[in-house]
């Protein structure tokens, strides 16, 4: 879901927060900052282009806001990068897919086709 937010925002003015409800085992309304930490450069082929880093904070609000941090349960920063122009896509994500999860990184991959392969029918 915020991939797709992502891609639907201008990154010369995202904003500053949005709400979010968390599926913990106690459902609950969060709100996420949204920040914009510059444009990083990769390649498709011989092709350059440049993507928008996005950092997305977890804000936990009230008193488990406060507590969550000192025992471990604040959510770690995501980082998403999303190629802008007409039609902006995906590029690379670093943030936990589940409560208490690890962060894993979910990037395209571009396939080079060997010319020998065979076609298959």
């Amino acid at each position: 879901m915020i991939l797709t937010l992502l891609k639907n925002v201008r990154s010369n003015a995202p904003p500053a927060s949005l709400s979010m409800l968390a599926f913990t085992p106690k459902p609950r309304l969060v709100k996420l900052a949204l920040s914009v930490a510059g444009e990083d450069r990769f390649a498709t082929g011989a092709m350059g282009r440049k993507a928008t880093h996005y950092v997305v904070k977890v804000e936990i609000g009230g008193l488990t806001g406060l507590i969550a941090p000192l025992v471990g349960k604040q959510p770690p920063d995501s980082h998403v990068w999303v190629l802008g122009g007409e039609a902006p896509a995906f590029v690379k994500s670093e943030a936990p897919m589940f409560l208490g999860g690890p962060v894993w990184r979910i990037e395209l991959v571009s396939p080079t086709w060997s010319k020998a392969a065979p076609a298959r029918k």
